[in-house]
């Protein structure tokens, strides 16, 4: 089951970003869950949130992943949502 994550960072928490990115990226790299991931983009190009499509068995799979990403630990996202979504291209 394909799920997308779609976080927006809190305002002003550039700098949380920044401290965690390393973190963050290994975990993505090492989950075994991350199909495609990378930072949502302001209008100016700053990192704002993230997207993250994830392959997992159901739902509560998503939610667990989402709950022990370093960036959720940190407090960085304002919201997080999690969408099933369906790969056509």
């Amino acid at each position: 089951m394909l799920i997308a994550l779609i976080a927006r960072d809190k305002p002003g928490a550039l700098q949380i970003r920044l401290d965690t990115r390393a973190e963050h990226v290994a975990y993505l790299k090492s989950s075994g869950a991350v199909t495609q991931a990378g930072p949502l983009l302001d209008a100016a190009g700053e990192m704002c949130g993230s997207l993250v499509v994830l392959d997992v068995a159901d739902m509560a799979e998503a939610e667990a992943w989402a709950a022990a990403d370093p960036y959720a630990h940190a407090g960085l996202f304002a919201s997080v949502e999690l969408i099933a979504w369906n790969k056509v291209i």
